[in-house]
């Protein structure tokens, strides 16, 4: 399975908590060149992540999980498959 870093930050307005990982995990490794920080963001938008606007973690993408074994698991079937 694919490792991937998040950082926790604030929960959502509703009390969910929100994770945020850097926008090469959802870039296989020839796209990691380039600057695909959209294409990694429409692939995020696809399981629900959406860009993070904080100032605190730049090129970074946001998920509401509860279990981020799912969310890997997920992210990395997306990846596999773009």
């Amino acid at each position: 399975m694919k490792t991937i870093k998040f950082k926790r930050v604030n929960n959502d307005v509703y009390g969910n908590p929100r994770y945020v990982c850097h926008f090469f995990a959802l870039l296989r490794e020839e796209e990691k060149s380039l600057n695909n920080y959209s294409l990694a963001c429409n692939r995020a938008h696809k399981i629900g992540g959406k860009k993070y606007r904080g100032k605190d973690y730049g090129g970074g993408i946001v998920f509401q999980s509860y279990n981020l074994n799912d969310l890997v698991r997920e992210i990395t079937e997306l990846v596999n498959n773009a």
